[in-house]
């Protein structure tokens, strides 16, 4: 009974200093310790580049909204650089981290973080409705062996851009770019990625499928490497490299190098994503306005060519407390309208295919059509648990790209790319 007295005591107290009766509530919760029976939401950890336009912030929170309070989407911020977000994701998945629900992985995680268990596969009636609509080189970024292991979310690749003002056409081949850029005499400076590191691999990948090559066979358990074809992509290589229309820096140069000296004016072509064009919108408005763009070149004439494909998968951690969950809120992430303003917002491509055709992608992206079949021509960099290490065998080989021997490097790089497959080491 005095218990009860004191808490009737109470109550009008807290009435009093708090005014409603969520204070009652609470003051329920401390002293008597009731039970609401609302459990809490869950939260889903999305690990994910510190994407800079808000667009990925703005699709978590819009699908924690349009879940009902099923769920709440907070994003952790991993570094812009993909070998560091990769160092970040593996130690912490490798510790079987429960708090990593969402993964924003990079195209070419797929088949290891799959082998390793380190990501659920998507049951199969929702990979089917996954698949559909989407570009199929968005999606076998995101399979392995047969399986979809993560949602296709944006895509990227590469094409060439050059200067409309001091050409007529843009060239079609390999050869006639450097053909073309010589004869511009200074004007002509190529820009591209050269350093040794993954641009330097996307650079080799894409110039020996072009030529009807590949790096490993199709079951990706050995060495490929077709004797022509690499020939021809190596032999590109160097001369490109030691062509007085290199650029200057090309043995250390990466995307943003090319894009910043692209938009000093002094270039006339550049390799490069689809984010060079609002930069030059943004930063050099009057190189943009005699940007041009077109297909990455062929190596052969008649022969399109074929360009690595880049880009964002989720994928759902093998190891998160709520996988169901999760993977719903993956697919609200990839939905088509947040596609678009990723598209809009942060000039990410999306894999939907049907988005290139709407007037606010298109807005973005000039040249939409161009793209789309580009990436519908797109190649995979080598799908292997290993391809880490067949990367760094093949950027190691090839650095610097004046210094190639086509016949010799071609030798070193069977041998180099065959010891990562049996993880003995590279160099």
């Amino acid at each position: 009974m005095q218990g009860r007295r004191q808490w009737r005591r109470l109550v009008p107290n807290v009435r009093t200093l708090c005014g409603d009766a969520l204070a009652v509530i609470s003051v329920c919760l401390l002293i008597a310790g009731c039970d609401t029976g609302v459990p809490p939401v869950p939260v889903l950890h999305w690990y994910v580049f510190a994407e800079s336009s808000g667009a990925f912030a703005e699709a978590a929170a819009r699908c924690t909204r349009q879940s009902g309070d099923t769920w709440r989407i907070e994003m952790v911020p991993l570094p812009t650089d993909a070998d560091q977000q990769h160092e970040q994701l593996a130690r912490r998945l490798a510790a079987e981290d429960r708090d990593i629900d969402i993964i924003g992985m990079d195209v070419i995680w797929t088949a290891e973080f799959a082998t390793a268990g380190w990501i659920h596969p998507w049951p199969e009636s929702e990979a089917r409705q996954a698949r559909v609509g989407r570009l199929e080189a968005a999606v076998a970024s995101a399979s392995y062996n047969g399986r979809l292991w993560a949602m296709p979310f944006t895509t990227n690749t590469q094409l060439l851009w050059y200067r409309s003002d001091r050409m007529e056409h843009p060239p079609q081949t390999w050869n006639e770019l450097i053909t073309m850029a010589e004869a511009l005499g200074e004007e002509g400076t190529i820009q591209a990625q050269g350093e040794r590191y993954e641009g330097l691999t996307v650079f080799f990948v894409s110039l020996l499928a072009s030529a009807g090559g590949a790096v490993l066979n199709e079951e990706g358990d050995s060495v490929a490497l077709p004797q022509e074809p690499a020939l021809q992509a190596l032999r590109i290589m160097r001369r490109l490299a030691t062509s007085p229309a290199a650029a200057p820096g090309l043995a250390n140069a990466r995307e943003d190098q090319a894009r910043l000296a692209f938009e000093a004016g002094d270039s006339s072509f550049m390799l490069n994503y689809t984010y060079v064009w609002p930069s030059a919108r943004r930063n050099a408005p009057e190189v943009a306005r005699h940007m041009a763009w077109a297909r990455w070149p062929a190596v052969e004439e008649g022969h399109p060519s074929r360009v690595t494909i880049g880009g964002i998968n989720l994928g759902i951690g093998a190891f998160s407390r709520h996988p169901d969950l999760a993977r719903k809120a993956a697919t609200c992430i990839a939905s088509r309208e947040n596609q678009a303003m990723a598209a809009a917002r942060g000039g990410l491509p999306p894999t939907i295919t049907a988005l290139y055709d709407e007037p606010r992608v298109r807005a973005v992206f000039p040249f939409a059509d161009l793209l789309r079949e580009t990436l519908k021509d797109a190649v995979q960099r080598p799908q292997t648990p290993f391809y880490n290490d067949l990367s760094l065998a093949i950027s190691h080989t090839l650095h610097p790209m004046a210094e190639i021997e086509p016949q010799r490097e071609l030798a070193r790089l069977r041998k180099a790319l065959g010891r990562a497959l049996r993880s003995e080491g590279l160099l």
